[in-house]
C-alpha cells in the first residue's frame, strides 16, 4: 500500500490545486537567501524534494550548478523541461543518499518535509541531506512555524480550481496537522489526505544534532526577519555541517 504523500503529490489533481502557488514569492525568497548567503561562483546547490522545480530554476539563474530531487515522477516529468547543463533533475526517495559530499547547499522548502509515520524516516531524511553536502556545507530548510499554525487553524474552506470545488478539512490530532481533501469531477467522488508532523525547533535542533549538523541562523518569513515562535508565519532554518 502506497504512503499518502506517494498517492497524493503524483496526482494531476495536487498539481491542479496548488497551480497558483506564488512564483513571484518564491523567487523573492531565493533572491533574499542568495544575498545572505553570498555562494562562490562554482558553488553546487541541491534542491530536496523539489516538486516541479520552481525553486531549482531560479537558483540556477544565479549561474550555479544545481539538482533536484523528487519522489513524485508527474513532477520530475514536468521539472525536466527545463533541464540544462547545470540544471539537473531526478526521482528519488529523499530518505536515501543521493551523491556523498557533493554539494555546497542543500535547500528543503516550502514544508516538504514531516510526512513520515516514522520519527525515524525523518532522521534517515536529514542524514541523507547531511552525507550530500561538503565538510561545512550549509543546509536551509523552510518549515510552517507549528505554534502559529495550530493556533490559527482554519478547520473547514472550499477552494474552487478549474470548476472544481475542493473541500479541505484541517485537524490536529496525534501530532500531525491533517488537511483532508474531497471532491467531485466527472461523476467520480475523489478523497485525499495531506498528513504533516508538527515538527518544532527543538525537534529539528535534535534531528540536525543527530546529523552532524549546528544551527547557525533562524528566519521567521520570506523577507527573512528573525524568527518568533509566537507571531512568525514560517521555521526557516540555517544550518551548517
Amino acid at each position: 500500500m502506497k504512503d499518502w504523500f506517494d498517492v497524493w503529490f503524483d496526482s494531476p489533481y495536487y498539481h491542479l490545486l496548488y497551480k497558483d502557488r506564488n512564483n513571484k514569492e518564491a523567487e523573492k525568497f531565493i533572491n533574499k537567501l542568495m544575498l545572505h548567503l553570498a555562494p562562490q561562483k562554482d558553488s553546487k546547490f541541491l534542491d530536496v524534494a523539489c516538486g516541479k522545480g520552481r525553486h531549482s530554476i531560479h537558483i540556477n539563474s544565479y549561474g550555479f550548478h544545481t539538482t533536484g530531487i523528487d519522489l513524485s515522477k508527474n513532477s520530475i516529468d514536468i521539472a525536466q523541461k527545463n533541464q540544462n547543463s547545470s540544471l539537473i533533475f531526478s526521482q528519488h526517495d529523499m530518505r536515501y543518499p543521493f551523491k556523498k559530499n557533493e554539494y555546497d547547499y542543500a535547500v528543503n522548502l516550502f514544508t516538504s518535509f514531516g510526512y513520515f509515520d516514522d520519527n525515524e524516516d525523518n532522521q534517515k531524511t536529514i542524514t541523507a541531506i547531511s552525507n550530500s553536502l561538503k565538510d561545512k556545507g550549509k543546509f536551509i530548510i523552510d518549515f510552517m512555524n507549528v505554534e502559529k499554525v495550530i493556533n490559527n487553524l482554519k478547520k473547514y474552506e472550499i477552494k474552487k480550481v478549474n470548476n472544481i470545488d475542493f473541500h479541505i478539512n484541517r485537524t490536529f490530532k496525534d501530532g500531525y496537522i491533517l488537511k483532508e481533501i474531497r471532491f467531485n469531477t466527472n461523476n467520480n467522488d475523489y478523497k485525499f489526505l495531506e498528513k504533516v508532523q508538527a515538527l518544532t525547533l527543538d525537534d529539528f535542533n535534535l534531528l540536525l544534532n543527530n546529523s552532524k549538523m549546528k544551527i547557525i541562523h533562524l528566519w521567521g518569513d520570506y523577507e527573512l526577519n528573525e524568527f518568533d515562535k509566537e507571531q512568525s508565519n514560517r521555521l526557516i532554518i540555517l544550518a551548517e555541517k
